[in-house]
């Protein structure tokens, strides 16, 4: 987002009764989020209010959305709009629009968990763990889906890049930060770690 206010906004909306201020505050709030493809930070937030927490009118649009089939959600350190699970079926089997479904086969999801846990890691790195070559492929399914891009060069002989995950990754698997993910005991507890 821009890092300065329109000029034509006004934030503060003091010509305005309080309670329809607030509204006003919410309903500024949810356009910003509905527009964004991508989770957007509090304090983009700030620049469409008057001088009030963001905080309480995301708790407050929430509960306005109460019984939608959308809801706030916190991810990627900020905030989305995002259709409730419930109607993750009612989504897929509409047409045109089944094809956002991630589409990850079960070696994919295991490369992306390694990358998640291990990174920035290279491709060897990646080799390393799963015992084969992960690849370009692959890496490349991963990437046009947005989930992971590249980190910095590493530092061995020939500096190969690394690989990432990405705040598609986050708000994806409705993580807000990567202190979210499972840890080794949690996945093993869940028959998904490694034997």
């Amino acid at each position: 987002m821009k890092d300065h206010v329109e000029p034509d906004l006004d934030r503060e909306l003091e010509d305005l009764p309080a309670e329809l201020r607030w509204r006003e505050w919410m309903r500024r709030i949810e356009a910003v989020l509905f527009a964004s493809a991508t989770p957007v930070p509090g304090e983009d937030l700030a620049r469409v209010v008057g001088n009030v927490s963001v905080d309480l009118l995301i708790e407050d649009l929430a509960a306005d959305l109460e019984g939608r089939s959308f809801e706030v959600a916190k991810a990627a350190g900020g905030w989305m709009l995002r259709t409730r699970p419930a109607y993750a079926p009612a989504i897929r089997a509409a047409a045109d629009v089944g094809d956002q479904d991630l589409d990850l086969r079960e070696f994919d999801v295991a490369v992306l968990a390694a990358i998640a846990h291990h990174q920035p890691i290279t491709r060897d790195g990646l080799k390393d763990i799963f015992g084969k070559e992960i690849s370009r492929d692959l890496i490349g399914r991963l990437q046009v889906r947005g989930l992971i891009g590249t980190g910095p060069r590493s530092p061995r002989r020939g500096a190969p890049y690394t690989y990432v995950t990405t705040d598609q990754f986050l708000a994806a698997f409705d993580l807000e930060s990567l202190q979210d993910l499972p840890d080794r005991e949690q996945l093993d507890d869940a028959g998904l770690g490694a034997s």
